[in-house]
């Protein structure tokens, strides 16, 4: 990583010259020496406002903070007013045929981005959870925005989208073409518009929770685009050995938690996920009967994990402390079903339960919380970073 050169000092100023000699005694005064002292301070205000002008850090009230780069519209998508936030945070939103609605994606670049224009860099695409979206100030991890060597992009995947193309496009949500909208027109996009590194090696899909399952099943259904994955706390089983998780994702598509809701006046409820659909909208009917729950078989990532055999893949998890109750709980036995096919397999990757969160940072108590995947990405990313350097 090459740290921006410091900017050079300011050229030093010498003070306004003192007046000269006074007169000599008996002398009439006159307005002449005013005159001239009026004149010396102006000079001096003048000199003074424009060393200010070339300090760093201190610039005038007309001038503008750093922008983001122009981002031209293409690959089916078309961009919805001005990109917000900062030159290396920044927020887009855009349309397509793909997803119904408009759908926000966030950008994260290296602070040094605009001062190397002849560098290029590799890409981490994280996927966010259920109920969530790119601008949740959440996702805005340390780890992620610290990083600078790589680019991170969060694209929108919906409440309960599941980066999937769904099988019901009659819904109430309307077209949710999820899967395609990412991989054949953000990745493109995005590789169009940054100064992107656009092999395998040089690209990443990871995500947390919903975003877990995502990264696996886009790693796994594309395998030339991505050559590392990350899954934390993912659901990284729908198959019918893990029928809490089918359950949990039915539960979204028909919105079954909000009986549960008492939230402050004001606020959502956390189980609203919107327009109720079908629990069939995704993957067909959920229940192992007559093998008419194929489509789930078909998007498993443990069924399938033999794809990721050329994959750089890390598998992160807490255990819920042993509370059947929350969600972790269930994260943690497909984390260890994938893993243990992976073993089974022969192919390498990097586990880390930390079980009830003792020692993984300040902020983890082992459950399905940002505190523990904010220490996740503190153990992954100088990872992801070095893989990407080798």
């Amino acid at each position: 990583m090459t740290a921006a050169p410091p900017a050079a000092a300011p050229p030093a100023v010498r003070p306004a010259g003192t007046a000269g000699t006074a007169g000599t005694a008996g002398t009439v005064r006159s307005a002449r020496p005013a005159r001239s002292a009026r004149a010396r301070t102006a000079v001096a205000a003048l000199v003074g406002a424009l060393v200010l002008l070339l300090l760093p850090g201190v610039s005038s009230a007309r001038a503008e903070a750093p922008a983001p780069p122009p981002m031209r519209d293409g690959y089916g998508l078309t961009q919805v007013g001005a990109a917000t936030g900062s030159a290396t945070d920044f927020v887009i939103t855009v349309t397509t045929p793909e997803v119904a609605g408009a759908h926000t994606v966030r950008i994260l670049l290296p602070a040094d981005y605009a001062t190397r224009p002849d560098a290029r860099y590799p890409v981490l695409y994280f996927l966010h959870g259920a109920s969530a979206g790119p601008t949740d100030p959440r996702l805005a991890y340390p780890a992620l925005t610290a990083s600078r060597s790589m680019i991170t992009v969060i694209p929108d995947g919906g409440l309960r989208g599941w980066y999937t193309d769904w099988i019901d496009r009659t819904t109430a949500a309307g077209v949710q073409n999820w899967q395609t909208f990412h991989l054949t027109q953000v990745v493109p996009f995005i590789d169009a518009n940054l100064r992107t590194l656009t092999d395998r090696k040089h690209r990443a899909v990871g995500g947390l929770s919903m975003g877990g399952f995502g990264a696996l099943h886009y790693a796994q259904a594309r395998p030339e685009l991505f050559g590392h994955v990350l899954t934390m706390s993912g659901a990284n089983d729908l198959s019918a050995d893990e029928m809490v998780i089918r359950g949990a994702v039915v539960g979204t598509l028909t919105n079954a938690g909000t009986v549960l809701c008492a939230p402050a006046p004001g606020e959502p409820c956390g189980f609203d996920y919107g327009p109720t659909v079908s629990s069939d909208a995704i993957f067909g009917t959920p229940y192992p009967v007559f093998n008419l729950d194929w489509r789930w078989n078909a998007a498993d990532p443990v069924s399938h994990a033999g794809l990721l055999a050329d994959t750089d893949v890390a598998v992160y998890t807490g255990n819920g402390n042993g509370d059947p109750a929350g969600m972790e709980f269930w994260a943690e036995g497909t984390a260890k079903r994938l893993t243990d096919r992976l073993t089974a397999l022969g192919i390498p990757h990097r586990y880390v339960n930390y079980g009830g969160g003792a020692g993984w940072g300040p902020a983890c108590d082992g459950g399905h919380s940002h505190g523990c995947w904010a220490q996740d990405l503190v153990d992954y990313v100088p990872r992801l970073e070095a893989a990407f350097a080798a």
